[in-house]
């Protein structure tokens, strides 16, 4: 699993780290660290029930996912449909989740960067939602490099709470059952 977002402090608690964050809060439920710095990505790896899972969050800035996402699939010798990416959405109100088990990039330049690297769209995905700016209102760049609202926020961190379920959900049956079980629900 990769989850996107941009390295450094700065960027931390930003709307574009999204992917980042589910990654971190993933590693916490499978009580493994994501400290060893491999292949352009800070990775760790545990086990789920009898799955191996590899979690990585690429160290390439967003745009440049691709670039590690892809060396780590090849080096590891796996193929992009053992992938799930993680990521922020514009499309999809904060606090709002959408699995897909295949697809375009919907304009995500992380995403593009890796369906790019890889060839092939053909990988799922986790799609959080951070919500479009105001209008008129700051640019999407400036949007989604910086914090949200608090109460968006809060709204996404009760998204971000649902996602080792949807990822555990994936990979034991597959992203289909997850987008039924989990596209269009709302955290209580």
């Amino acid at each position: 699993m990769a989850g996107l977002g941009n390295p450094g402090p700065q960027y931390a608690a930003t709307r574009h780290n999204v992917g980042f964050m589910a990654v971190d809060l993933i590693a916490e439920h499978l009580k493994l660290r994501i400290d060893r710095s491999f292949k352009r990505a800070l990775v760790g790896q545990g086990n789920y029930q009898e799955w191996k899972v590899l979690l990585a969050k690429p160290q390439t800035f967003m745009n440049l996912s691709g670039e590690a996402v892809s060396d780590l699939l090849r080096w590891y010798k796996l193929t992009p449909a053992d992938l799930i990416v993680i990521y922020d959405d514009l499309d999809l109100a904060p606090g709002r989740l959408r699995v897909r088990a295949n697809g375009g990039t919907g304009g995500h330049r992380g995403l593009a960067s890796i369906t790019a690297m890889l060839g092939t769209g053909d990988f799922a995905r986790i799609r959080l939602g951070i919500g479009r700016p105001p209008v008129p209102g700051p640019a999407v760049p400036d949007w989604v490099l910086t914090r949200p609202a608090p109460a968006e926020e809060e709204a996404i961190k009760q998204t971000l709470a649902l996602t080792p379920e949807v990822l555990w959900e994936i990979i034991a049956k597959g992203p289909e059952s997850a987008m039924n079980r989990f596209n269009g629900a709302m955290p209580v």
